[in-house]
Protein backbone atom coordinates (compact mmCIF):
# COMPACT_ATOMS: atom_id res chain seq x y z
CA UNK A 1 0.00 0.00 0.00
CA UNK A 2 1.32 3.47 -0.88
CA UNK A 3 1.97 6.09 1.76
CA UNK A 4 -0.96 8.22 0.52
CA UNK A 5 -3.30 5.19 0.62
CA UNK A 6 -2.22 4.39 4.16
CA UNK A 7 -2.89 7.99 5.15
CA UNK A 8 -6.36 7.87 3.59
CA UNK A 9 -7.14 4.60 5.39
CA UNK A 10 -6.00 6.06 8.69
CA UNK A 11 -8.09 9.17 8.06
CA UNK A 12 -11.20 7.06 7.35
CA UNK A 13 -10.63 5.04 10.49
CA UNK A 14 -10.19 8.24 12.48
CA UNK A 15 -13.46 9.63 11.10
CA UNK A 16 -15.26 6.35 11.77
CA UNK A 17 -13.88 6.34 15.28
CA UNK A 18 -15.06 9.88 15.87
CA UNK A 19 -18.53 9.13 14.48
CA UNK A 20 -18.69 5.95 16.56
CA UNK A 21 -17.72 7.91 19.66
CA UNK A 22 -20.36 10.53 18.84
CA UNK A 23 -22.98 7.81 18.32
CA UNK A 24 -22.16 6.13 21.61
CA UNK A 25 -22.36 9.47 23.40
CA UNK A 26 -25.94 10.06 22.21
CA UNK A 27 -28.55 9.71 24.91
CA UNK A 28 -31.45 7.45 23.93
CA UNK A 29 -33.76 8.94 26.55
CA UNK A 30 -32.58 12.40 25.47
CA UNK A 31 -33.54 11.65 21.85
CA UNK A 32 -37.00 10.49 22.88
CA UNK A 33 -37.73 13.44 25.20
CA UNK A 34 -36.26 15.88 22.63
CA UNK A 35 -38.47 14.44 19.88
CA UNK A 36 -41.55 14.63 22.10
CA UNK A 37 -40.77 18.25 23.01
CA UNK A 38 -40.23 19.08 19.34
CA UNK A 39 -43.51 17.40 18.41
CA UNK A 40 -45.45 19.22 21.13
CA UNK A 41 -43.97 22.55 20.00
CA UNK A 42 -45.73 22.07 16.63
CA UNK A 43 -49.15 22.16 18.26
CA UNK A 44 -51.01 25.50 18.26
CA UNK A 45 -50.70 28.11 20.97
CA UNK A 46 -52.19 31.63 20.90
CA UNK A 47 -50.42 33.26 17.93
CA UNK A 48 -49.91 31.68 14.48
CA UNK A 49 -46.25 30.98 13.73
CA UNK A 50 -44.47 31.18 10.39
CA UNK A 51 -42.43 28.13 9.36
CA UNK A 52 -39.07 29.71 10.19
CA UNK A 53 -40.15 30.83 13.66
CA UNK A 54 -41.71 27.45 14.30
CA UNK A 55 -38.42 25.87 13.28
CA UNK A 56 -36.52 27.96 15.83
CA UNK A 57 -39.05 27.06 18.53
CA UNK A 58 -38.93 23.39 17.56
CA UNK A 59 -35.14 23.30 17.57
CA UNK A 60 -34.95 24.95 20.98
CA UNK A 61 -37.64 22.61 22.32
CA UNK A 62 -35.76 19.55 21.06
CA UNK A 63 -32.49 20.81 22.55
CA UNK A 64 -34.11 21.43 25.94
CA UNK A 65 -35.80 18.02 25.90
CA UNK A 66 -32.57 16.32 24.89
CA UNK A 67 -30.77 18.21 27.64
CA UNK A 68 -33.31 17.06 30.23
CA UNK A 69 -32.86 13.44 29.13
CA UNK A 70 -29.08 13.74 29.13
CA UNK A 71 -29.09 15.35 32.57
CA UNK A 72 -31.32 12.56 33.89
CA UNK A 73 -28.82 10.00 32.57
CA UNK A 74 -25.90 11.90 34.10
CA UNK A 75 -27.61 12.00 37.50
CA UNK A 76 -28.30 8.28 37.19
CA UNK A 77 -24.62 7.63 36.70
CA UNK A 78 -23.65 10.17 39.37
CA UNK A 79 -25.51 8.11 41.94
CA UNK A 80 -23.76 5.03 40.55
CA UNK A 81 -26.98 3.26 39.69
CA UNK A 82 -26.71 0.24 37.34
CA UNK A 83 -26.51 1.00 33.62
CA UNK A 84 -27.14 -1.42 30.71
CA UNK A 85 -24.06 -2.85 28.93
CA UNK A 86 -23.01 -1.63 25.47
CA UNK A 87 -24.60 -4.65 23.74
CA UNK A 88 -27.97 -3.39 24.98
CA UNK A 89 -27.29 0.33 24.76
CA UNK A 90 -26.41 0.28 21.05
CA UNK A 91 -29.66 -1.27 19.76
CA UNK A 92 -31.51 0.79 22.37
CA UNK A 93 -30.16 3.98 20.79
CA UNK A 94 -31.31 2.77 17.36
CA UNK A 95 -34.78 2.04 18.72
CA UNK A 96 -34.91 5.48 20.38
CA UNK A 97 -33.83 7.12 17.15
CA UNK A 98 -36.47 5.26 15.13
CA UNK A 99 -39.23 6.05 17.61
CA UNK A 100 -38.18 9.72 17.68
CA UNK A 101 -38.18 9.94 13.87
CA UNK A 102 -41.68 8.44 13.75
CA UNK A 103 -43.05 10.90 16.30
CA UNK A 104 -41.46 13.85 14.51
CA UNK A 105 -42.79 12.74 11.11
CA UNK A 106 -46.37 12.33 12.35
CA UNK A 107 -46.43 15.70 14.09
CA UNK A 108 -44.78 17.47 11.14
CA UNK A 109 -47.52 16.08 8.93
CA UNK A 110 -50.14 17.59 11.25
CA UNK A 111 -48.35 20.92 11.85
CA UNK A 112 -49.92 22.88 8.97
CA UNK A 113 -53.45 21.90 10.00
CA UNK A 114 -52.76 23.00 13.56
CA UNK A 115 -51.44 26.39 12.47
CA UNK A 116 -54.35 26.83 10.07
CA UNK A 117 -56.78 26.17 12.92
CA UNK A 118 -55.67 29.51 14.44
CA UNK A 119 -55.22 31.34 11.15
CA UNK A 120 -58.77 30.58 10.05
CA UNK A 121 -60.16 32.02 13.31
CA UNK A 122 -58.16 35.21 12.72
CA UNK A 123 -59.02 35.52 9.03
CA UNK A 124 -55.47 34.74 7.86
CA UNK A 125 -54.60 32.73 4.72
CA UNK A 126 -53.48 29.12 5.30
CA UNK A 127 -49.79 28.23 5.44
CA UNK A 128 -48.25 27.00 2.21
CA UNK A 129 -47.35 23.36 1.66
CA UNK A 130 -43.61 23.98 2.05
CA UNK A 131 -43.91 25.23 5.64
CA UNK A 132 -43.18 21.85 7.31
CA UNK A 133 -40.03 21.40 5.22
CA UNK A 134 -38.79 24.91 6.04
CA UNK A 135 -39.41 24.53 9.73
CA UNK A 136 -37.65 21.13 9.76
CA UNK A 137 -34.56 22.58 8.11
CA UNK A 138 -34.46 25.54 10.51
CA UNK A 139 -35.00 23.21 13.48
CA UNK A 140 -32.07 21.02 12.40
CA UNK A 141 -29.83 24.08 12.15
CA UNK A 142 -30.89 25.24 15.63
CA UNK A 143 -30.28 21.77 17.09
CA UNK A 144 -26.80 21.61 15.53
CA UNK A 145 -25.92 25.00 16.99
CA UNK A 146 -27.28 23.94 20.38
CA UNK A 147 -25.28 20.71 20.28
CA UNK A 148 -22.10 22.59 19.41
CA UNK A 149 -22.66 24.96 22.32
CA UNK A 150 -23.30 21.99 24.60
CA UNK A 151 -20.03 20.38 23.42
CA UNK A 152 -18.22 23.65 24.10
CA UNK A 153 -19.76 23.75 27.58
CA UNK A 154 -18.59 20.19 28.28
CA UNK A 155 -15.11 21.05 26.98
CA UNK A 156 -14.86 23.94 29.46
CA UNK A 157 -16.05 21.66 32.28
CA UNK A 158 -13.35 19.10 31.47
CA UNK A 159 -10.72 21.83 31.15
CA UNK A 160 -11.49 23.13 34.64
CA UNK A 161 -11.84 19.59 35.99
CA UNK A 162 -8.41 18.49 34.71
CA UNK A 163 -6.72 21.34 36.52
CA UNK A 164 -8.76 21.05 39.71
CA UNK A 165 -8.45 17.26 40.13
CA UNK A 166 -4.80 17.68 41.11
CA UNK A 167 -5.91 19.41 44.29
CA UNK A 168 -9.20 17.72 45.22
CA UNK A 169 -11.33 14.62 44.69
CA UNK A 170 -12.71 13.75 41.26
CA UNK A 171 -16.31 14.52 42.25
CA UNK A 172 -15.35 17.87 43.75
CA UNK A 173 -13.33 18.68 40.63
CA UNK A 174 -16.31 17.85 38.39
CA UNK A 175 -18.60 20.00 40.51
CA UNK A 176 -16.10 22.84 40.30
CA UNK A 177 -15.86 22.34 36.54
CA UNK A 178 -19.65 22.59 36.21
CA UNK A 179 -19.79 25.75 38.32
CA UNK A 180 -16.84 27.30 36.48
CA UNK A 181 -18.30 26.60 33.04
CA UNK A 182 -21.69 27.96 34.10
CA UNK A 183 -20.12 31.17 35.36
CA UNK A 184 -18.07 31.64 32.19
CA UNK A 185 -21.11 31.11 29.95
CA UNK A 186 -23.22 33.39 32.16
CA UNK A 187 -20.64 36.15 31.95
CA UNK A 188 -20.47 35.82 28.17
CA UNK A 189 -24.26 35.82 27.75
CA UNK A 190 -25.02 38.58 30.26
CA UNK A 191 -21.90 40.67 29.87
CA UNK A 192 -21.46 40.48 26.12
CA UNK A 193 -24.63 39.36 24.35
CA UNK A 194 -27.35 40.86 26.57
CA UNK A 195 -25.53 44.10 27.36
CA UNK A 196 -24.47 44.45 23.75
CA UNK A 197 -28.05 43.99 22.58
CA UNK A 198 -29.41 46.46 25.14
CA UNK A 199 -26.80 49.08 24.27
CA UNK A 200 -27.59 48.67 20.58
CA UNK A 201 -31.33 48.85 21.26
CA UNK A 202 -30.90 51.94 23.43
CA UNK A 203 -28.95 53.78 20.75
CA UNK A 204 -31.36 52.69 18.02
CA UNK A 205 -34.57 53.64 19.84
CA UNK A 206 -33.06 56.92 21.05
CA UNK A 207 -32.26 57.83 17.45
CA UNK A 208 -35.76 56.88 16.30
CA UNK A 209 -37.31 58.94 19.12
CA UNK A 210 -35.39 62.03 17.96
CA UNK A 211 -36.59 61.79 14.34
CA UNK A 212 -38.81 64.67 13.27
CA UNK A 213 -40.66 63.34 10.26
CA UNK A 214 -41.21 65.85 7.43
CA UNK A 215 -44.92 65.03 7.17
CA UNK A 216 -45.46 65.79 10.89
CA UNK A 217 -45.56 69.58 11.00
CA UNK A 218 -45.31 71.72 14.10
CA UNK A 219 -48.81 72.91 15.08
CA UNK A 220 -49.73 76.44 14.05
CA UNK A 221 -52.70 76.60 16.44
CA UNK A 222 -51.41 78.36 19.60
CA UNK A 223 -53.59 76.15 21.81
CA UNK A 224 -51.83 72.98 20.66
CA UNK A 225 -48.86 71.48 22.48
CA UNK A 226 -45.58 72.19 20.71
CA UNK A 227 -46.80 75.39 19.03
CA UNK A 228 -44.96 78.69 19.36
CA UNK A 229 -47.23 79.61 22.29
CA UNK A 230 -46.91 76.24 24.03
CA UNK A 231 -44.98 75.65 27.25
CA UNK A 232 -43.60 72.42 25.70
CA UNK A 233 -40.92 72.54 23.00
CA UNK A 234 -41.86 70.70 19.79
CA UNK A 235 -38.38 69.19 19.48
CA UNK A 236 -38.45 67.78 23.03
CA UNK A 237 -41.74 65.91 22.74
CA UNK A 238 -40.35 62.80 21.06
CA UNK A 239 -41.44 61.06 17.87
CA UNK A 240 -44.44 59.20 19.31
CA UNK A 241 -45.65 62.34 21.09
CA UNK A 242 -45.34 64.46 17.97
CA UNK A 243 -47.37 61.88 16.04
CA UNK A 244 -50.02 61.98 18.76
CA UNK A 245 -50.25 65.79 18.72
CA UNK A 246 -50.24 66.11 14.93
CA UNK A 247 -52.73 63.31 14.26
CA UNK A 248 -56.26 62.73 15.42
CA UNK A 249 -59.56 64.06 14.14
CA UNK A 250 -60.34 67.75 13.77
CA UNK A 251 -63.60 69.37 14.83
CA UNK A 252 -64.64 69.56 11.17
CA UNK A 253 -63.98 65.85 10.59
CA UNK A 254 -65.93 64.87 13.71
CA UNK A 255 -68.87 67.08 12.73
CA UNK A 256 -68.89 65.71 9.18
CA UNK A 257 -69.20 62.16 10.49
CA UNK A 258 -71.60 62.72 13.38
CA UNK A 259 -73.70 65.59 12.05
CA UNK A 260 -73.25 67.38 15.38
CA UNK A 261 -71.24 70.54 16.01
CA UNK A 262 -67.92 69.50 17.53
CA UNK A 263 -65.08 71.14 19.42
CA UNK A 264 -61.42 70.92 18.52
CA UNK A 265 -60.03 68.08 20.70
CA UNK A 266 -57.24 69.03 23.10
CA UNK A 267 -54.13 66.84 23.12
CA UNK A 268 -51.26 67.46 25.51
CA UNK A 269 -48.04 65.45 25.56
CA UNK A 270 -44.78 65.89 27.45
CA UNK A 271 -41.68 64.05 26.23
CA UNK A 272 -38.62 62.75 28.04
CA UNK A 273 -36.63 65.78 26.90
CA UNK A 274 -39.31 68.27 27.91
CA UNK A 275 -38.19 68.37 31.56
CA UNK A 276 -35.88 66.53 33.94
CA UNK A 277 -37.65 63.81 35.95
CA UNK A 278 -41.20 62.43 36.09
CA UNK A 279 -42.41 64.97 38.68
CA UNK A 280 -41.17 67.96 36.67
CA UNK A 281 -42.71 66.58 33.47
CA UNK A 282 -46.01 66.06 35.27
CA UNK A 283 -46.06 69.64 36.52
CA UNK A 284 -45.28 70.87 33.01
CA UNK A 285 -48.12 68.76 31.61
CA UNK A 286 -50.53 70.23 34.16
CA UNK A 287 -49.55 73.81 33.27
CA UNK A 288 -50.01 72.99 29.59
CA UNK A 289 -53.44 71.50 30.28
CA UNK A 290 -54.49 74.65 32.13
CA UNK A 291 -53.11 76.86 29.35
CA UNK A 292 -55.06 74.92 26.70
CA UNK A 293 -58.32 75.06 28.67
CA UNK A 294 -58.48 71.30 29.28
CA UNK A 295 -60.37 71.63 32.57
CA UNK A 296 -63.24 73.37 30.77
CA UNK A 297 -63.94 70.25 28.70
CA UNK A 298 -66.48 67.54 29.53
CA UNK A 299 -63.97 64.69 29.56
CA UNK A 300 -60.33 64.62 30.63
CA UNK A 301 -58.27 61.45 30.11
CA UNK A 302 -54.88 60.75 31.70
CA UNK A 303 -53.09 58.24 29.48
CA UNK A 304 -50.01 56.18 30.27
CA UNK A 305 -48.30 55.42 26.92
CA UNK A 306 -46.56 52.22 25.88
CA UNK A 307 -42.79 51.86 26.29
CA UNK A 308 -41.93 53.88 23.18
CA UNK A 309 -44.26 56.66 24.28
CA UNK A 310 -46.88 55.59 21.75
CA UNK A 311 -50.54 56.47 22.33
CA UNK A 312 -52.97 54.10 20.61
CA UNK A 313 -55.04 56.10 18.10
CA UNK A 314 -57.73 53.42 18.21
CA UNK A 315 -58.35 54.43 21.83
CA UNK A 316 -57.83 58.20 21.43
CA UNK A 317 -59.71 58.89 18.20
CA UNK A 318 -62.77 56.85 19.10
CA UNK A 319 -63.27 58.73 22.37
CA UNK A 320 -62.94 62.09 20.62
CA UNK A 321 -65.65 61.11 18.13
CA UNK A 322 -67.95 59.76 20.82
CA UNK A 323 -67.61 62.96 22.86
CA UNK A 324 -67.86 65.26 19.81
CA UNK A 325 -64.39 66.64 20.46
CA UNK A 326 -65.28 67.90 23.92
CA UNK A 327 -62.23 66.15 25.33
CA UNK A 328 -58.73 66.72 26.64
CA UNK A 329 -56.16 63.90 26.57
CA UNK A 330 -52.78 64.08 28.27
CA UNK A 331 -49.82 61.71 28.25
CA UNK A 332 -46.26 61.71 29.58
CA UNK A 333 -43.38 59.78 28.03
CA UNK A 334 -41.26 57.66 30.37
CA UNK A 335 -39.15 55.72 27.85
CA UNK A 336 -38.25 55.45 24.17
CA UNK A 337 -37.66 51.67 24.33
CA UNK A 338 -40.21 49.20 23.09
CA UNK A 339 -42.43 47.92 25.90
CA UNK A 340 -40.88 44.51 26.54
CA UNK A 341 -37.35 45.98 26.72
CA UNK A 342 -38.56 48.82 28.92
CA UNK A 343 -40.22 46.29 31.22
CA UNK A 344 -36.93 44.38 31.50
CA UNK A 345 -34.51 47.26 32.11
CA UNK A 346 -36.71 49.94 33.69
CA UNK A 347 -39.83 48.21 35.07
CA UNK A 348 -40.74 50.98 37.53
CA UNK A 349 -40.60 53.88 35.08
CA UNK A 350 -44.14 53.43 33.76
CA UNK A 351 -45.55 53.35 37.28
CA UNK A 352 -43.51 56.34 38.42
CA UNK A 353 -44.57 58.43 35.43
CA UNK A 354 -48.21 57.38 35.71
CA UNK A 355 -48.35 58.22 39.42
CA UNK A 356 -46.68 61.59 38.94
CA UNK A 357 -49.00 62.66 36.13
CA UNK A 358 -52.22 61.46 37.75
CA UNK A 359 -51.24 63.01 41.08
CA UNK A 360 -50.63 66.41 39.50
CA UNK A 361 -53.85 66.33 37.47
CA UNK A 362 -55.95 64.83 40.26
CA UNK A 363 -54.84 67.40 42.86
CA UNK A 364 -55.87 70.25 40.56
CA UNK A 365 -59.08 68.48 39.53
CA UNK A 366 -60.25 67.89 43.10
CA UNK A 367 -59.94 71.59 43.90
CA UNK A 368 -62.37 72.51 41.14
CA UNK A 369 -66.14 72.76 41.80
CA UNK A 370 -67.67 69.33 41.18
CA UNK A 371 -70.31 70.75 38.84
CA UNK A 372 -67.73 72.72 36.86
CA UNK A 373 -65.02 70.22 36.15
CA UNK A 374 -64.57 67.50 33.52
CA UNK A 375 -65.14 63.83 34.19
CA UNK A 376 -61.74 62.27 34.81
CA UNK A 377 -60.72 58.94 33.24
CA UNK A 378 -57.59 56.84 32.93
CA UNK A 379 -56.39 54.86 29.92
CA UNK A 380 -53.44 52.66 29.08
CA UNK A 381 -52.48 49.92 26.65
CA UNK A 382 -50.06 47.10 27.46
CA UNK A 383 -47.23 48.49 29.60
CA UNK A 384 -49.30 51.66 29.79
CA UNK A 385 -52.14 49.69 31.39
CA UNK A 386 -49.63 48.22 33.84
CA UNK A 387 -48.46 51.68 34.89
CA UNK A 388 -51.91 53.28 34.89
CA UNK A 389 -53.32 50.46 37.01
CA UNK A 390 -50.78 51.36 39.71
CA UNK A 391 -51.00 55.13 39.35
CA UNK A 392 -53.22 55.49 42.41
CA UNK A 393 -53.97 53.87 45.74
CA UNK A 394 -57.59 53.40 46.71
CA UNK A 395 -57.35 55.43 49.90
CA UNK A 396 -55.97 58.38 47.92
CA UNK A 397 -59.04 58.68 45.67
CA UNK A 398 -61.81 57.14 47.77
CA UNK A 399 -63.14 60.47 49.07
CA UNK A 400 -63.37 61.92 45.55
CA UNK A 401 -62.87 59.14 43.00
CA UNK A 402 -62.09 59.71 39.35
CA UNK A 403 -64.84 58.49 37.04
CA UNK A 404 -63.35 55.42 35.42
CA UNK A 405 -60.74 53.74 33.26
CA UNK A 406 -60.34 51.78 30.04
CA UNK A 407 -57.32 49.49 30.19
CA UNK A 408 -56.49 47.33 27.18
CA UNK A 409 -54.15 44.36 26.93
CA UNK A 410 -52.94 44.53 30.55
CA UNK A 411 -49.74 42.51 31.02
CA UNK A 412 -50.13 39.35 33.09
CA UNK A 413 -48.24 40.96 36.00
CA UNK A 414 -50.65 43.90 36.34
CA UNK A 415 -51.73 43.83 40.01
CA UNK A 416 -55.31 45.10 39.67
CA UNK A 417 -56.10 42.92 36.68
CA UNK A 418 -54.50 39.88 38.31
CA UNK A 419 -56.49 40.37 41.51
CA UNK A 420 -59.82 40.83 39.73
CA UNK A 421 -59.14 37.82 37.49
CA UNK A 422 -58.15 35.48 40.31
CA UNK A 423 -61.17 36.56 42.39
CA UNK A 424 -63.66 36.24 39.53
CA UNK A 425 -66.97 34.45 39.80
CA UNK A 426 -66.24 30.71 39.59
CA UNK A 427 -68.55 30.10 36.62
CA UNK A 428 -66.76 32.67 34.42
CA UNK A 429 -63.68 31.76 32.32
CA UNK A 430 -60.31 33.35 32.98
CA UNK A 431 -60.26 34.94 29.53
CA UNK A 432 -63.58 36.72 30.24
CA UNK A 433 -63.99 37.04 34.01
CA UNK A 434 -67.03 38.35 35.83
CA UNK A 435 -65.95 40.21 38.94
CA UNK A 436 -68.33 40.63 41.85
CA UNK A 437 -71.62 42.30 41.00
CA UNK A 438 -70.14 44.17 38.03
CA UNK A 439 -70.60 47.57 39.65
CA UNK A 440 -66.92 48.56 39.43
CA UNK A 441 -65.00 46.24 37.07
CA UNK A 442 -66.14 44.62 33.85
CA UNK A 443 -64.28 42.72 31.14
CA UNK A 444 -64.93 42.69 27.43
CA UNK A 445 -63.39 41.40 24.20
CA UNK A 446 -64.35 41.21 20.50
CA UNK A 447 -68.01 41.02 21.49
CA UNK A 448 -69.44 43.68 23.78
CA UNK A 449 -69.72 42.06 27.22
CA UNK A 450 -70.02 45.30 29.18
CA UNK A 451 -73.76 44.85 29.64
CA UNK A 452 -74.34 42.48 32.56
CA UNK A 453 -77.98 41.61 33.30
CA UNK A 454 -79.04 42.95 36.69
CA UNK A 455 -75.76 44.84 37.23
CA UNK A 456 -75.67 48.57 37.96
CA UNK A 457 -72.58 50.72 37.56
CA UNK A 458 -71.23 52.48 40.63
CA UNK A 459 -69.53 55.90 40.67
CA UNK A 460 -66.24 54.38 39.44
CA UNK A 461 -66.30 52.35 36.20
CA UNK A 462 -63.37 50.23 35.00
CA UNK A 463 -63.39 48.17 31.80
CA UNK A 464 -60.59 45.78 30.83
CA UNK A 465 -60.47 45.21 27.08
CA UNK A 466 -58.65 41.93 26.41
CA UNK A 467 -58.54 39.22 23.78
CA UNK A 468 -58.34 35.53 24.68
CA UNK A 469 -55.53 35.22 22.11
CA UNK A 470 -53.34 37.88 23.74
CA UNK A 471 -50.19 36.29 25.22
CA UNK A 472 -49.13 39.59 26.83
CA UNK A 473 -52.17 39.24 29.08
CA UNK A 474 -52.36 35.48 29.47
CA UNK A 475 -48.72 34.46 29.70
CA UNK A 476 -48.04 32.69 32.98
CA UNK A 477 -44.57 31.75 34.22
CA UNK A 478 -46.19 28.84 36.06
CA UNK A 479 -47.19 27.38 32.67
CA UNK A 480 -43.80 25.67 32.72
CA UNK A 481 -45.21 23.12 35.17
CA UNK A 482 -48.95 23.85 35.51
CA UNK A 483 -51.85 24.19 33.10
CA UNK A 484 -53.32 27.72 33.12
CA UNK A 485 -57.05 28.05 33.78
CA UNK A 486 -57.67 29.83 30.48
CA UNK A 487 -56.65 26.64 28.65
CA UNK A 488 -59.63 24.82 30.13
CA UNK A 489 -62.92 24.63 28.24
CA UNK A 490 -64.61 26.73 27.12
CA UNK A 491 -61.79 28.29 25.14
CA UNK A 492 -61.81 31.89 23.89
CA UNK A 493 -63.44 32.76 20.54
CA UNK A 494 -60.11 33.17 18.68
CA UNK A 495 -58.22 30.31 20.34
CA UNK A 496 -57.58 27.06 18.45
CA UNK A 497 -59.74 24.12 19.57
CA UNK A 498 -56.55 22.01 19.36
CA UNK A 499 -54.81 24.04 22.07
CA UNK A 500 -53.31 21.79 24.74
CA UNK A 501 -50.92 22.22 27.62
CA UNK A 502 -47.54 20.49 27.77
CA UNK A 503 -44.98 20.95 30.57
CA UNK A 504 -42.08 23.23 29.58
CA UNK A 505 -43.14 23.36 25.90
CA UNK A 506 -46.26 25.46 26.48
CA UNK A 507 -44.12 27.93 28.41
CA UNK A 508 -41.75 28.18 25.42
CA UNK A 509 -44.68 28.62 23.03
CA UNK A 510 -46.19 31.43 25.10
CA UNK A 511 -42.80 33.14 25.42
CA UNK A 512 -42.49 33.23 21.63
CA UNK A 513 -46.14 34.31 21.34
CA UNK A 514 -45.37 37.40 23.43
CA UNK A 515 -42.63 38.41 21.00
CA UNK A 516 -44.99 38.18 17.97
CA UNK A 517 -48.22 39.28 19.68
CA UNK A 518 -48.74 42.07 17.11
CA UNK A 519 -48.16 39.82 14.07
CA UNK A 520 -51.89 39.18 13.69
CA UNK A 521 -54.87 40.87 12.04
CA UNK A 522 -56.50 43.66 14.00
CA UNK A 523 -58.90 42.46 16.68
CA UNK A 524 -56.70 39.57 17.82
CA UNK A 525 -53.60 38.99 19.89
CA UNK A 526 -52.28 42.30 21.21
CA UNK A 527 -53.65 44.38 18.32
CA UNK A 528 -56.80 46.17 19.47
CA UNK A 529 -59.56 47.27 17.11
CA UNK A 530 -61.28 50.69 17.31
CA UNK A 531 -64.76 49.18 17.44
CA UNK A 532 -63.90 47.31 20.62
CA UNK A 533 -62.64 50.51 22.19
CA UNK A 534 -65.93 52.13 21.19
CA UNK A 535 -67.86 49.54 23.21
CA UNK A 536 -65.57 50.09 26.20
CA UNK A 537 -65.77 53.90 26.05
CA UNK A 538 -69.56 53.82 25.69
CA UNK A 539 -69.82 51.66 28.81
CA UNK A 540 -67.47 53.85 30.85
CA UNK A 541 -68.34 57.40 29.69
CA UNK A 542 -71.98 57.04 28.51
CA UNK A 543 -71.73 59.60 25.67
CA UNK A 544 -74.98 61.37 24.84
CA UNK A 545 -76.76 61.60 21.50
CA UNK A 546 -75.78 58.17 20.20
CA UNK A 547 -78.08 55.41 18.99
CA UNK A 548 -77.22 51.79 18.14
CA UNK A 549 -77.34 52.69 14.44
CA UNK A 550 -75.03 55.69 14.78
CA UNK A 551 -72.62 53.62 16.89
CA UNK A 552 -72.62 50.97 14.16
CA UNK A 553 -71.86 53.62 11.52
CA UNK A 554 -68.98 54.94 13.62
CA UNK A 555 -67.53 51.43 13.90
CA UNK A 556 -67.77 51.00 10.14
CA UNK A 557 -66.01 54.32 9.57
CA UNK A 558 -63.11 53.31 11.80
CA UNK A 559 -62.94 49.90 10.16
CA UNK A 560 -62.23 51.60 6.85
CA UNK A 561 -59.24 53.60 8.14
CA UNK A 562 -57.37 51.11 10.27
CA UNK A 563 -53.58 51.36 10.57
CA UNK A 564 -50.89 49.12 12.04
CA UNK A 565 -49.66 50.22 15.50
CA UNK A 566 -46.03 50.91 16.25
CA UNK A 567 -46.15 50.69 20.05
Amino acid sequence: MSESGADATAERRGLQGWLGSLWMSLSGIGLVIGAVFFAFSLTPSLIPRAGELQGVLGGISFAIGYGIGTLAGALWRWFQLPVPPDRIRRPGTWIALGASALVVAVYLWRSSAWQNSIRSLMGMPPVDSSAPLRLALVAIAVVVIAMLLARLFLFVIRLVEERAVRHMSLRAARALGLIGAALIFLLVVEGVLVRGFLNMADASFRAVDAIIEPNVARPADPLKTGSSASLVRWEGIGRAGRDFIASGPTAAQISAETGVAAKEPIRVYVGLNSAEGAEARARLALRELIRAGAFDRSVLVVVTPTGTGWMDPAAMDTLEYLQHGDTAIVGQQYSYLTSWISLLVEPDNSVEAARALLSAVYQHWTHLPRDHRPKLYLQGLSLGAYGSDQSFRLHEVLADPFNGAVWSGPPFSTPGWSSATSEREPDSPEWLPRFGDGSVIRFTNQQDHTHIPGATWGPLRIVYLQYASDPITFFQPAAIWRKPDWMNAPLGPDVSPYLSWYPVVSFLQLTLDMAIALAVPIGHGHYFAPEHYIDAWVAVTEPTGWTPDSIARLKTMFGDKRGKPRG
